[in-house]
């Protein structure tokens, strides 16, 4: 069946095609028939599913149909959803479907300023994608009116409920006019929801895709039985495989400090999680989807909000702490219909614990005990050579040159930053003054710079040879091994150990 079948406007059929979305998936094929025909509607499907289409089809073909003007501060349809990246990652599948039926479209949530999103409601948009708070500090200022709301959609209704959400969501829903049309989606239907369709949705029709439990097909579920010491070379090897990886820890300071033990053993890895000012989770998020970073480490708030089609691989480094959270979190991979594995990591104090989870959540894992990153399961898991780059990936604006400075090297400092693991000749630099050392470089010479006083030594390592120098004022020293522009090292099989936090 395709989507002109099931009463999708022709006109809206090209953005999908370029995206090569031809074929409705299950949740979609549900749905459409009732939502495009304005009932109210209640669907259940699982991450990866196709819910993000299953309700922006009908949202904009509906608008589109109406035909009503926009007004000032008053949307005429309204998303909600419980995280920013969410938002981010509807606006992004919505945007080619408005421009071409003509509709505006606003974000609106929190942690940025909120005089943008001010201007464009003033102006008169068609469809505001938002979280709950944000939108109700703009009405609470008479920014924003939701009295000609035709359509409303709640997406990933339960995250809402797990998040304490559902007080503003109700007291939102109740601004939207009881005959505008609401449709509700999520990937599980509980006691929660049942309060929002009970209180809001009328005479829904139900529709629900797939098991309520049930993981995604073709996931392979591992469980790796380790010693607390093994944990972070283990993470190290696993990461440093070819293809995207998303890690998941329980807590933000986990998330922080595992993404940076991953970028100091070579491994390109951001983080995400909710101490995260916008600007810094835009800018983490841009680098996982470009392919600068390779791994995502976040706590649970982006077990939702994360839509990337080819994730891989799917780490538990922290088991959650309950079956919902590990099925949400596991949908990252296996996205579309693609093949995906999800590995938990496990040590001797949490068996029970973990034993538990995957009973409640159905599923039968592999369990391998692991002696450490040499161990072949891990190859086996995470096929392909271990690839590392010097210093990881550093998102960190860089600072401006000083006086006369600029270069690979800054004199004092010369090539002394350089090498360790990597190919190439350093640069050379002029500049401040200081004292620092190459370490473990594979070939290549250091640069030399120009400035104040300061020392420059290599440390013996590998193939690599460095000499030294000591710097005189207004004199660098010459240093070993020079930042690479290639700061890429292959290394078939293992990591060879992390570095000390």
């Amino acid at each position: 069946m395709s989507f002109v079948d099931l009463g999708v406007p022709a006109g809206l059929l090209a953005p999908l095609t370029e995206r090569g979305i031809t074929t409705p998936t299950p949740i979609q094929a549900a749905t459409l028939p009732d939502s495009l025909a304005g009932r109210d509607v209640l669907g259940r499907g699982r991450t990866g599913s196709g819910k993000t289409y299953a309700f922006l089809l009908p949202l904009v073909a509906r608008l589109q149909a109406s035909g009503t003007p926009r007004r000032a501060r008053q949307p005429r349809a309204l998303v909600l959803a419980p995280t920013r990246e969410l938002v981010g990652q509807i606006q992004e599948s919505l945007a080619p479907l408005a421009q071409v039926a003509g509709l505006t479209v606003r974000t609106v949530f929190g942690g940025v300023g909120q005089g943008p999103q001010v201007n464009a409601l003033r102006q008169g948009v068609d469809i505001v994608l938002a979280c709950p708070g944000r939108l109700e500090d703009l009405i609470g200022q008479g920014h924003c009116d939701l009295s000609a709301v035709e359509v409303t959609v709640l997406d990933e209704a339960d995250h809402m409920a797990d998040l304490g959400f559902l007080p503003g969501v109700r007291r939102l829903m109740a601004q939207t006019p009881k005959r505008g049309q609401r449709l509700l989606f999520s990937a599980t239907l509980d006691r929660g929801i049942d309060v929002l369709v009970k209180q809001f949705l009328h005479q829904p029709v139900t529709h629900e895709a797939d098991s309520a439990v049930s993981p995604v097909a073709r996931m392979d579920h591992h469980v790796l039985h380790l010693s607390r010491e093994h944990r972070l070379p283990v993470l190290v090897d696993l990461t440093a495989a070819p293809g995207r990886t998303v890690v998941f820890t329980r807590t933000k300071h986990g998330a922080k400090g595992l993404a940076r033990q991953l970028n100091r053993n070579g491994v390109p890895a951001v983080e995400l999680h909710g101490n995260l000012s916008q600007g810094a989770r835009t800018r983490n998020m841009d680098a996982f989807h470009s392919g600068r970073a390779s791994t995502l480490v976040a706590t649970d708030i982006a077990a939702r909000g994360i839509h990337v089609d080819d994730v891989a691989l799917v780490v538990h480094a922290d088991p959650p702490a309950e079956h919902k959270a590990y099925l949400h979190r596991s949908g990252r991979t296996a996205r579309a219909g693609a093949a995906g594995t999800v590995i938990t990591l496990m040590t001797d104090e949490q068996v029970s614990d973990v034993r538990a989870l995957t009973r409640a959540a159905k599923i039968k894992p592999t369990v391998t005990r692991v002696d450490g990153p040499q161990h072949p399961q891990l190859l086996a898991l995470a096929p392909g050579d271990r690839e590392f780059v010097e210093g990881g990936l550093d998102l960190t604006p860089a600072a401006p040159a000083a006086a006369g400075g600029r270069g690979a090297g800054q004199g004092g400092q010369g090539g002394a930053q350089g090498g360790r693991r990597s190919r190439g000749r350093g640069g050379s630099g002029r500049g401040g003054s200081g004292q620092g050392a190459s370490s473990r470089g594979a070939s290549g010479r250091g640069g030399s710079g120009q400035g104040g006083s300061g020392q420059a030594r290599s440390a013996q390592s590998r193939p690599g040879q460095g000499g030294s120098g000591q710097g005189r004022a207004g004199q660098g020293g010459q240093g070993a091994q020079g930042p690479s522009a290639d700061r890429r090292r292959r290394s078939r099989g293992r990591s060879g150990g992390p570095r000390p936090a």
